[in-house]
């Protein structure tokens, strides 16, 4: 495992590259350290970490098995907490570090299919400037058929009594049993971030179908807001508050509004629910930006 500090001026970041996570990505102003993302200790994982990619695809499939151009695959639980195989491959491999400077950081890994049915290569790339940081992230089908592939991050956010959302999107999709999505509908009054709101005071596990590449974060307590824009292909998010029931030591200080190329168990929906076919040795790729501002 390698840790990776990279400086733009007043903000700083650090990777692991045990999951290709981010540790942390802050701001220093007025002497103040302002998280922007929630930051994590070195020793994290993926699930107390402060972002962590989605590769070769993110969230889950039902009941593990999905049919593409006639044939049958299988997918093995890779979580003992969770009968699914879930979010991928990335966030509990071991990245290898491809090249660094002050403020850039390129890291890669190949997986074989085990598993899976997926064969691929993936790197990430952070480039953090005086104004943002940028997550870029490729994936390449290097087994012998072509198979549906997405990308996407997880990212942590502080939430404060203050804290609101802006995201704004077409449709919303429930919840149903297994962490799995629902039904698409309309998008609930208490959910419609299409102008900025505070979060609801309990669980959310919710897809957005349709969202338009732009998300604000804001946290009046330090006049601050935080931009995320993201690449045409990343048309979907993931909205997930946790509770005590999940998280025993839950105290509402994090959410979760994670980019995605597609909709969650797009494998058994119509027109894939954008997940991308990727012939062997196609490749898929997309950034998303991360740019703090000081607010009035």
């Amino acid at each position: 495992m390698a840790i990776i500090d990279l400086q733009g001026g007043a903000l700083s970041a650090r990777i692991s590259t045990a999951g290709g996570l981010l540790l942390h990505y802050s701001w220093m102003r007025d002497g103040l350290t302002i998280p922007l993302l929630r930051p994590a200790a070195d020793a994290a994982d993926a699930l107390s970490s402060a972002c962590y990619p989605l590769v070769p695809f993110g969230n889950r499939v039902r009941g593990n098995r999905f049919t593409f151009k006639g044939r049958d695959y299988s997918l093995r639980p890779n979580r003992d907490w969770d009968p699914h195989y879930l979010h991928g491959d990335g966030w509990l491999a071991e990245w290898d570090l491809l090249c660094r400077d002050s403020g850039n950081a390129r890291i890669a890994f190949r997986h074989r299919a085990d598993g899976t049915p997926y064969s691929y290569q993936a790197e990430q790339s952070f480039a953090l400037t005086a104004d943002g940081l940028e997550l870029s992230m490729r994936v390449e089908n290097t087994g012998d058929e072509a198979l549906p592939f997405g990308l996407g991050w997880h990212p942590f956010f502080p939430l404060t009594e203050r804290t609101t959302l802006l995201a704004k999107a077409e449709r919303f999709w429930s919840e149903a049993e297994g962490w799995l999505p629902g039904e698409p509908a309309e998008i609930p009054a208490e959910l419609d971030f299409s102008r900025a709101a505070a979060l609801p005071q309990h669980w959310i596990n919710n897809g957005f179908e349709g969202w338009n590449g732009m998300a604000r974060i804001t946290w009046p307590e330090t006049k601050t807001a935080l931009d995320l824009t993201a690449d045409p292909i990343f048309r979907h998010a993931v909205l997930f508050l946790s509770d005590e029931r999940f998280d025993p030591g839950f105290r509402r200080d994090y959410f979760c509004f994670e980019p995605m190329s597609h909709l969650a168990n797009g494998h058994d929906l119509p027109g894939l629910g954008d997940l991308t076919v990727l012939w062997p040795g196609e490749s898929l790729a997309g950034s998303i930006r991360l740019k703090p501002q000081e607010i009035g």
